[in-house]
């Protein structure tokens, strides 16, 4: 990939097509007009155009009941959409054109190619993929240097989490246009490489699968299965309740591209996840979720031992760092604390054994970042600090989007260190302060003053806030 950046002033995005008005390309459309972008939104036949517009109106008006919206700034969203039917008639010089059609390689490069007829030469073409190569879509795109994937999660105009994921032919200024729209959007951004489900798919999209084996075999029910998940994960749902919110045949379809593309048979789609994609059924979920202690630990340690594993692989193949992956789980997924995190507070030795297992059940090697770890006897330690340096001027970003930058004693000590490193280069003339995500620094993290307060150490809020 050129990593050099553009000489001239960079142009930010202003006009925004989607190509498919369904519920990720309405999404995409209605946050982008949130935002004040000019938008398109385009599918085949006008019954598909009316149905994303009044998905989009049903969500701003639940917005107005709630509060969120008032009547006047509504009208404005939904002013700044135009509905096109055709991608044929999208206008030649858009800015930004965003593919959210059927995850179906045939159908996108299809799509492509009209619109590689169609758009001026400057425009940049995204595909929203979940799982597809996007070196592959490039080459495929007819402009593979201003071609990127996206990966917007459910619901688009909801979910904070974007990943961002540049092919080996991507320029520097196509990635940064995309990623600055993106900010714009008020999304943590994850920038990570071309591989199989990207990030958090590669973890997720297994986890949920484990957790339909575990139903085959008999270890549980639905109901115990997802109240052993939630609570291992401290996360809202377990994985047969999410599956029923975005659709079991996403997480089959999702599961045996995965299996093919990482030559895992471990992840084919399970029998009784694919019995009811064939027929067209739910998760049925009952009201017993009470299991014995045994029960709930193989259940917990199956799942944990499948995120840390497939973890373990995300970051040794350099797909993103620990605190992207753990972002990924915290904003993506709304888990209370990502999968690094998790073996932390579980004990990396116990994480290792347990990612052992898994490993051994899947039938891959593990990667040696777990045992290392474990062999230090210290917990992993993550950095919220990155600095980059181009012709004398530093950006020095804070990046704890998750927590909207908020301050506390690791994120001070990082900051100190990192300013007191620059002041003493003497290529660096001048410091840029910034923030990741929507926020820049959103003050002191109170979870640090509960924390304190309830290990009884006052004496160390003291000497943060002195």
């Amino acid at each position: 990939m050129d990593q050099s950046l553009p000489e001239s002033p960079m142009k930010p995005v202003q006009s925004v097509a989607i190509i498919g008005a369904g519920n990720m390309g309405s999404g995409i459309a209605q946050k982008s007009a949130q935002e004040e972008f000019d938008v398109q939104m385009v599918d085949r036949e006008q019954q598909w155009v009316e149905h994303g517009e009044q998905t989009i109106s049903d969500f701003l008006s639940e917005a107005v009941e709630r509060r969120i919206f008032r009547p006047e700034q509504v009208e404005a969203i939904q002013a700044r959409i135009t509905s096109v039917v055709g991608t044929e008639n999208v206008s030649p010089d858009t800015d930004l054109v965003i593919e959210a059609v059927f995850e179906d390689f045939d159908i996108k490069k299809s799509v492509f190619g009209t619109l590689d007829d169609v758009c001026g030469a400057a425009t940049i073409f995204a595909s929203n993929t979940s799982s597809l190569s996007v070196n592959d879509l490039a080459m495929a795109s007819g402009r593979p240097n201003r071609f990127i994937g996206l990966h917007f999660f459910y619901h688009p105009a909801k979910n904070r989490l974007v990943e961002v994921i540049p092919a080996e032919s991507t320029s520097a200024e196509t990635l940064a246009r995309t990623v600055q729209y993106c900010k714009t959007l008020g999304k943590v951004v994850i920038v990570c490489a071309d591989r199989p489900g990207f990030v958090v798919n590669r973890f997720f999209v297994p986890y949920l699968n484990e957790a339909c084996l575990l139903l085959d075999e008999g270890i549980a029910t639905t109901a115990q299965i997802d109240a052993v998940a939630a609570k291992a994960t401290r996360a809202g749902m377990g994985p047969f309740a999410l599956m029923n919110l975005t659709g079991p045949p996403i997480a089959l379809h999702a599961n045996d591209y995965l299996a093919e593309q990482l030559d895992c048979p471990r992840f084919t789609g399970a029998a009784s996840l694919r019995a009811l994609v064939e027929a067209g059924e739910m998760w049925e979920i009952g009201e017993e979720t009470e299991c014995d202690e045994a029960t709930a630990a193989v259940i917990s340690e199956r799942l944990l031992g499948q995120v840390f594993a497939v973890c373990s692989q995300i970051v040794a193949e350099q797909v993103c760092s620990m605190e992207d992956v753990d972002r990924g789980a915290k904003v993506g997924l709304r888990w209370a604390g990502g999968p690094f995190e998790l073996m932390n507070r579980i004990g990396i030795t116990e994480a290792h054994r347990m990612a052992s297992d898994y490993a051994d059940l899947a039938g891959f090697e593990l990667p040696d970042l777990l045992a290392e770890q474990a062999g230090t006897g210290q917990p992993f330690s993550f950095s919220y600090i990155d600095t980059e340096v181009d012709s004398g001027i530093a950006t020095v970003r804070l990046n704890r989007p998750e927590a909207m930058n908020a301050l506390n004693e690791t994120v001070i000590a990082q900051l100190g260190e990192t300013l007191e490193d620059i002041n003493g280069r003497d290529d660096v003339h001048t410091i840029v302060l910034e923030g990741a995500g929507k926020a820049f620094v959103a003050g002191a993290d109170v979870k640090f003053f509960v924390d304190k307060i309830r290990a009884d150490a006052v004496d160390d809020i003291h000497a943060f806030t002195a």
